[in-house]
């Protein structure tokens, strides 16, 4: 016998020693439940945030970040950007890597969900940014090309 008492069963210490993720103390309930979602693959934890948001009545969308004291206002920003030579990035193509793509898509705009970025690769040619900063559309449009991704920008 490995670990545990006469009949199998495993301590409360044993279960503790285990239950650690990264350095952090987790119960052994919580450890099975990371295990278990750890082994989903992209699109069942799609379905699963989407359940858990519909069970719950909350929603994944991360809260837009206030603009920093001193900023423009969106309109007078827009308006700036136009004039300075700002572009639109437009995917063509996911490619064969759809999960680099995603993953690529999500660090351009980390606003981005799972399923919003998922979404853009099945429903093409889609607008990546409009009327953004060259040099923004430029290392856009560089990280979605080394994951396999088709870009136009206009």
């Amino acid at each position: 016998m490995i670990g545990g008492d006469e009949h199998g069963r495993r301590t409360k210490k044993e279960n503790k020693e285990e239950a650690k993720t990264e350095g952090k103390d987790v119960s052994a309930k919580v450890s099975k439940i990371v295990d278990q979602v750890a082994e989903l693959s992209v699109l069942e934890l799609s379905e699963l945030v989407d359940a858990l948001q519909d069970k719950l009545g909350v929603s994944a969308m991360p809260m837009a970040a206030a603009p920093a004291a001193g900023a423009a206002p969106a309109g007078e920003a827009a308006g700036e950007e136009a004039a300075a030579g700002g572009g639109t990035l437009v995917m063509t193509a996911a490619g064969d890597n759809k999960i680099a793509v995603i993953k690529a898509l999500r660090e351009v705009n980390q606003n981005w969900g799972l399923k919003e970025a998922k979404d853009m690769t099945e429903n093409l040619p889609a607008e990546v940014i409009k009327d953004g900063k060259p040099d923004e559309v430029k290392d856009a449009a560089e990280k979605l090309k080394a994951a396999g991704a088709t870009v136009e920008t206009k």
